[in-house]
């Protein structure tokens, strides 16, 4: 117990320095804010306001976009940085992400810029935000989000030509998309500074025209360059050189980072290019070299929220199974099953190569038939029927690996456990009904209890637990009603999980720690050779494996942590109840929640 509310403590500890960083220290003022835009629709996000910027001293404003599957604490770096050198920063989630609704538009990136462009015209319009200059709005996206401000910066431009005016889009700066948005025909409308940044490594620049990430002679950058000066004759990009004149609107600049493109937003190069960009554009002198960066120190403090919000779990769960309610779940821990040996040690070894490889194999396979199974949500469409795109794929494969992990755990047990004596209660299945029921709920009292510290934190703090893009993070409560729909499918894995973990992976005389890391590792491990796979190929050949796929390989970032991390919870909760229900319950209920909270939603409006 003591132990706990130590942890307990930092977890407060860091989330306070977390928005102290986050917050310049009290020079910037961050809070959250909700727009309404076109069609009912909604923006929220995160206003970072220093407090330099007044009525009458207006300062220069960047609305932030995140790409796609993003929300917009993942890139809180960014407005951190921005900020506190005197620029205002408006931090959105994009429309059908976070707290945004969803959009009727299903390009949204590209037509509304996720909400970007309502929120422009709002700035640019309104009396209300005084302390903004109107003159100096720019914007910073990443993917998807690169794809909006490039966008931004064509939709407004065509609009001044139109009007004979200044485009109220001064000046954009797009990170890791060059695939959309810049042929010729688009490129022609604009009018603002622009800075491009391009990750060398890109895992989608097969797409590109030259198919590869090198932007000295990518035809995408050299039509952007091409247009910005009116100088067709240029052949070659000279990288980290700028192109045009503040003074004409057309200043350009393009980078090609050594990084690959998740990761292009959380290092210091490419921050520092950016940072580069809108002090040069906005003109600002006298200000907070480039290099002088401290955003990482708030992703370090809220990682350690984040694996203090997990360490936490166990002794939460303690105490409430100490309550006379569910004092009756704590039974005493089954024998440990023998280790196999002979005959049974070759089946062992040969299963967990099988469902490794089946887990590899299927996940693209599952992301392909989760298209046409959910035709709505992977094409935009607003849909109550299972609306998040990129979890639908990963609940196919939970499915499918789920049902073939039971399959294998029987049939070793019919045709090899028998013969070494292995007792089915040795796996800790044998419950009654109503024990059954009130597992349920005390798994249901462990994740409110979770989420609502979180909230706790958010409400105190304005940070949740993250890093990076892996994080756990508020919800709005319509996320709730998703529960139903994909808990019991994606509780089919945990379920096979806990009985792997607990019933044929738990061997007497073997060390606790060892074997947890080792079930750990076999639980991740089909996953992680996706991953080995599509990065050996991406530097064996300059392309990844998975082409059409990429973006559902991506998405393994997320998900590899929780696999790597479920063995240890499915052996402390059983361990704590002698039974292999309530881990599956209890991880399942938070896990999938961070899932669904960190993905694009179609819900309708």
């Amino acid at each position: 117990m003591k132990r706990s509310w130590i942890t307990l403590f930092v977890l407060i500890f860091s989330s306070f320095f977390a928005s102290q960083v986050q917050s310049s220290f009290g020079k910037v003022s961050v809070q959250s804010i909700k727009i309404p835009t076109q069609n009912g629709q909604w923006l929220v996000a995160d206003l970072f306001k220093p407090i330099t910027a007044t009525s009458k001293n207006p300062a220069p404003a960047v609305i932030v976009v995140p790409g796609f599957q993003r929300s917009k604490e993942t890139l809180s770096n960014v407005s951190i940085e921005l900020s506190r050198r005197g620029i205002v920063v408006f931090n959105i989630d994009p429309y059908a992400q976070g707290g945004s609704s969803s959009s009727f538009s299903r390009r949204a990136a590209t037509t509304e810029g996720y909400g970007m462009f309502a929120l422009v015209e709002y700035l640019y319009n309104t009396s209300n935000i005084n302390y903004v200059d109107k003159n100096l709005i720019g914007s910073f996206g990443h993917s998807a989000g690169g794809l909006a401000a490039i966008r931004g910066a064509q939709y407004f431009g065509k609009r001044s030509k139109k009007l004979s005016k200044d485009s109220e889009l001064h000046s954009v700066f797009v990170s890791g998309m060059v695939r959309m948005g810049f042929k010729e025909k688009d490129i022609k409308h604009i009018e603002s500074n622009v800075g491009l940044s391009y990750a060398l490594y890109d895992e989608g620049s097969w797409q590109n025209e030259l198919k590869n990430g090198d932007m000295t002679r990518a035809p995408e950058a050299l039509n952007l360059v091409r247009h910005q000066v009116a100088d067709s004759s240029i052949s070659k990009i000279e990288i980290d050189s700028f192109y045009g004149k503040l003074k004409d609107r057309n200043l350009t600049v393009v980078h090609n980072e050594k990084v690959l493109h998740p990761m292009q937003p959380y290092l210091f190069e490419p921050m520092k290019n950016q940072i580069d960009f809108f002090l040069k554009t906005f003109n600002i002198d006298q200000s907070i070299v480039a290099t002088n960066q401290v955003w990482h120190w708030k992703e370090f403090f809220t990682l350690i929220a984040l694996v203090c919000s997990f360490l936490l779990i166990v002794p939460f769960a303690k105490f409430l199974i100490q309550l006379p309610y569910f004092r009756s779940l704590s039974n005493p821990i089954p024998t440990p099953i023998p280790k196999p040996s002979g005959q049974g040690k070759v089946i062992f070894w040969a299963t967990i190569a099988l469902s490794t490889l089946i887990a590899s194999v299927s996940f693209i396979p599952m992301s392909e038939l989760s298209k046409t199974l959910f035709l709505d949500a992977s094409t935009r469409r607003q849909t109550w029927f299972f609306p998040q795109r990129m979890n639908n794929a990963i609940m196919l494969w939970a499915i499918v690996n789920g049902s073939i992990g039971l399959i294998l755990f029987y049939l070793n047990y019919y045709f090899f456990g028998k013969k070494s004596n292995i007792k089915p209660k040795m796996w800790g299945i044998d419950i009654s009904k109503y024990d059954l029921l009130k597992t349920f709920a005390l798994g249901a009292v462990i994740f409110a209890g979770y989420f609502i510290l979180l909230n706790v934190v958010y409400y105190l703090f304005h940070v949740d637990y993250r890093f990076g893009f892996i994080g756990a993070r508020t919800f709005r409560p319509i996320t709730l009603l998703l529960i139903p729909m994909y808990m019991p499918l994606f509780f089919i894995f945990f379920l096979s999980n806990s009985l792997r973990v607990n019933g044929a992976m738990r061997f007497e005389g073997t060390s606790e720690i060892k074997n947890l890391f080792f079930n750990s590792l076999i639980t991740a491990s089909g996953l992680i050779l996706i991953l080995i796979v599509q990065y050996s190929c991406l530097w064996l050949t300059g392309t990844v494996f998975w082409k059409e796929g990429w973006l559902y390989v991506n998405q393994l970032y997320a998900v590899v942590p929780i696999m790597l991390a479920l063995p240890f919870f499915q052996r402390k909760f059983f361990n704590m109840t002698g039974k292999a229900y309530l881990g599956p319950i209890a991880m399942t209920l938070i896990f999938i929640m961070i899932l669904l909270s960190n993905t694009v939603s179609y819900y309708p409006i």
